[in-house]
């Protein structure tokens, strides 16, 4: 028996092809509207149903060059399952390279929403209705925020054996069992029973090219391991690094950070990884690591507060 077309907003996408679209959000002030712009590849044989999202914060731009690329090498015709792709889901925040909403709101602290509630509240509802709840499998990504970098990485509760297993098919370099926060999208989409992986790499605003092409990878093993697309015969990546617990060295004093810590570098407790100068480069502090572990994020800023953070090593 043929498989159905498949209906999102009131639109239906007929098998082996793919189609845009756009959710209606709001309007502006100048009477102009703002949609949700989504993307869905609807395969010609059955198969899970995912969806891939980027910029929920509209300042982390990486996950919508992974999404493009990924959606450049599919053909809905011989692809397995549907695929929903949202490559900017905080669209206003997008516009002005702003992390938050215009009315400050944290979107990925707004889930599961609602249709009635604040703007972030009804784009979180927007997204559960027409998207999280059509879904099985979902893949968020992410960048460091404000001037930190991230090397890439899946944060995921690794003890849920079908959420590890997606993690371990995306062969991040790092893989780290993270818990979900409250009113975030990984958090709610669980609670709607689906298998979410969390992609952190790059810095805000930036294009990345080891970001993007650790995540365009990721993304198509991912959809390989679910039989949506052919893979290649043989694993052509490292397993990733697994990692139980992370924490931030904190800066001790104010001055310029003058950083020797690698994204990727393995660091032992006490080793020196940089140094605070002042402007005439007198050292009025040295950095050291605090644990044992693998460098997973490190701040890109020149000038830091005492107490700042300065560099994430995870266990």
């Amino acid at each position: 028996m043929p498989r159905e077309s498949f209906g999102i907003g009131n639109v239906r996408i007929r098998v082996g092809t793919s189609r845009s679209l756009e959710l209606p959000i709001t309007r502006l002030v100048t009477g102009a509207d703002v949609s949700l712009p989504v993307r869905v590849f609807h395969g010609r044989e059955d198969g899970p149903t995912v969806w891939l999202d980027a910029a929920i914060h509209g300042d982390e731009v990486v996950g919508v060059e992974v999404i493009r690329q990924v959606l450049a090498g599919l053909d809905p015709k011989e692809l397995r399952g549907t695929l929903i792709a949202v490559p900017i889901v905080n669209v206003l925040g997008f516009m002005t390279g702003d992390r938050y909403l215009p009315d400050r709101r944290d979107l990925n602290r707004s889930f599961p929403g609602s249709a009635r509630g604040s703007l972030a509240s009804r784009i979180a509802h927007l997204f559960m209705q027409e998207v999280v709840a059509k879904c099985e499998v979902g893949i968020d990504l992410h960048t460091g925020s404000d001037r930190r970098s991230n090397l890439p990485q899946i944060r995921a509760d690794l003890d849920d054996p079908r959420t590890r297993s997606l993690a371990e098919a995306f062969a991040a370099p790092v893989m780290l069992h993270a818990r979900i926060r409250d009113g975030s999208l990984r958090h709610a989409a669980r609670e709607r029973g689906a298998t979410v992986l969390l992609y952190e790499a790059g810095e805000n605003l930036r294009f990345d090219g080891y970001a993007i092409d650790a995540g365009v990878a990721g993304v198509r093993r991912v959809l390989a391991s679910l039989g949506m697309v052919d893979g290649p015969a043989e694993p052509d990546h490292e397993p990733s690094v697994e990692c139980r617990s992370s924490g931030w060295v904190r800066a001790r004093r104010t001055g310029i950070l003058d950083l020797d810590a690698r994204l990727g570098q393995r660091v032992t407790d006490g080793e020196r990884l940089g140094a605070l100068v002042d402007s005439f480069g007198r050292t009025l502090r040295l950095v050291h690591a605090n644990r044992d572990g693998i460098v997973i994020g490190r701040t890109e800023a020149p000038l830091v507060n005492s107490g700042d953070a300065i560099v994430h090593i995870a266990t």
